[in-house]
């Protein structure tokens, strides 16, 4: 238990006990119950960013201040500085955002090496499993319609794809927008239409990589003001979850935002996002739905600082980014906006976590989440409508390895690792010009016995660790202790998905190729353990 003001944490077993593990469970329904009275079954629309950094709006600091729209919307709902990703990597995030469960337990990890990222490329076998319960399933039990716009990036082989797990409507692709290839030895990535492709990244959908022009934003977001506006003629609740992909190296933008930024092709990216997110939020207030949406803007994991600074983003005072349980890899940019509900103004320092999403829509859709499996996210609609906080825990994963907690404002590594001295040679550097001695290790070093203990709120970059001497350092590890032993006596890892890479199964002919005429020939099926450099 925190104690306000106090900056230190003593431990009453039984209650926190109860925070972590009852905690879910208590929260569960009770926005369902605040909004029943007034019989409102919202709009549910989450907007998630790829490889956006918590420092790249102007609301979070970015000195640039090239995001009106956002920092606008910021204004009008509720900031949360203190929110995270569950991986940090893009995959596992957004499966864990959609299950609601740690990718440990969802099985979106490798056990092919100790603390890997591992992520969902075209030669992957693996994606999300029937036995996960994702949110769009979910909420068709209360009458929603749900689309995703944008990259799935849950497996891209038929069975893994979105329409087989609860989405209605698919416009977008199932990976990153990688390329171009030859379609010899790696086939061009598809795009989706619904269950079938309609054409290919740089044959049918272009991105100059040369320039970055590609028109994809403006698509993604005329597909999002269609969706919304033929529900809202219908009077059908949706879920629309927005998933574009304009900030990830290859950085792209449409011709009419190039070159309008002082921070080159990625600030047009960001900019061109802004601009849409503003026309979203106003055309939910054209529609006369705005006070029935609830709408909630992040991203799925730190800005990528080894693309960076041209095809890179900003994470604020933040330790590294994209790949490291460093606080630049996994906290977020996040705003929550549901005019008449959510008080304008308002910024939160409630732990959060993408997982949460899933707890706080079902929640918001009068819905119970499953009861036959461990829930990790949590309903934050008491934090949104009633302005609590509670006390939570945020476990940060690299692959199949614990390697920090943070409870409070202090946080503690168990692991720490940047990436490796070759890979840094070759230019690839998760934490370029941020080498601190001991803390952004260039090889997996452990601390399990005597973590390196940070406190935030005085050291957001975690550059001090605190003295193990210290009274602080002993208070703050007794709590943290107990959370980590409990989190680790609870833990059931799911079946790894992400071990086996095999060529033939990349996106040689996809559904709807045959239409098309883009049918391509895979190679001799050769299953083999993929390999994760970091």
């Amino acid at each position: 238990v925190v104690i306000a003001g106090s900056g230190v944490m003593s431990l009453v077993p039984v209650i926190l006990s109860f925070c972590i593990f009852a905690l879910s469970a208590w929260l569960h329904g009770s926005a369902a119950g605040l909004l029943r009275n007034n019989e409102i079954v919202p709009n549910i629309l989450i907007m998630l960013m790829d490889d956006m950094g918590w420092g790249d709006l102007g609301v979070f600091g970015h000195p640039s201040k090239e995001t009106p729209n956002i920092d606008q919307m910021a204004l009008e709902g509720m900031l949360l500085p203190d929110f995270y990703a569950a991986n940090p990597l893009c995959s596992p995030s957004r499966a864990a955002l959609l299950t609601g469960r740690l990718p440990i337990r969802n099985g979106f990890y490798t056990t092919n090496a100790h603390a890997r990222n591992a992520y969902t490329p075209q030669n992957i076998v693996g994606g999300i499993p029937d036995s996960e319960l994702l949110l769009p399933e979910l909420l068709k039990k209360a009458g929603y319609v749900n689309k995703i716009i944008g990259k799935w990036h849950l497996g891209h082989r038929l069975q893994y794809h979105p329409l087989k797990h609860g989405f209605d409507e698919w416009f977008g692709s199932p990976n990153c927008h990688f390329g171009p290839y030859d379609n010899k030895e790696v086939p061009n990535i598809p795009v989706y239409r619904d269950k079938e492709m309609i054409g290919r990244y740089y044959e049918d959908f272009k991105i100059d990589r040369k320039t970055g022009e590609a028109n994809l934003t403006q698509m993604y977001l005329q597909e999002a003001l269609d969706f919304i506006g033929k529900q809202h003629m219908k009077g059908q609740p949706f879920f629309l979850y927005w998933a574009i992909d304009a900030t990830h190296s290859p950085v792209y933008a449409s011709k009419y935002f190039q070159g309008i930024s002082q921070r080159g092709i990625y600030g047009d990216a960001v900019r061109e996002i802004d601009d849409s997110v503003g026309k979203i939020l106003a055309y939910l207030h054209q529609q006369g739905i705005a006070k029935n949406t609830f709408v909630f803007f992040t991203s799925d994991n730190g800005a990528a600082l080894s693309t960076g600074p041209k095809e890179g983003g900003n994470n604020g005072p933040f330790l590294c980014g994209k790949h490291t349980t460093f606080e630049g890899g996994m906290r977020e940019p996040a705003i929550a906006w549901w005019p008449g509900h959510i008080a304008a103004g308002q910024v939160s320092h409630q732990l959060g976590s993408l997982m949460d999403l899933f707890s706080t829509a079902l929640s918001l859709a009068g819905l119970q989440p499953p009861s036959d499996r461990i829930i990790d996210g949590i309903d934050l609609s008491p934090i949104f409508l009633q302005g609590k906080v509670i006390d939570r825990p945020i476990f940060y994963y690299r692959g199949n390895e614990m390697m920090a907690v943070r409870f409070g404002l202090y946080k503690a590594h168990y692991w720490t690792w940047s990436n490796s001295w070759e890979e840094q040679k070759q230019g690839i550097n998760f934490c370029p010009e941020q080498n601190v001695t001991g803390i952004t290790t260039s090889t997996q070093e452990e601390h399990t016995k005597i973590p390196l203990l940070f406190h935030l709120g005085r050291d957001p970059g975690e550059k001090y660790p605190l003295s193990v001497t210290s009274a602080e350092y002993q208070d703050a590890m007794r709590g943290i202790s107990a959370i980590v032993q409990q989190h680790k006596d609870m833990l059931i890892p799911g079946e790894p998905q992400l071990n086996m890479c095999d060529q033939a199964v990349m996106n040689w002919s996809p559904p709807g190729c045959e239409k098309l005429k883009k049918c391509l020939t895979p190679p001799p099926s050769r299953p083999e353990k993929c390999l994760w450099m970091h």
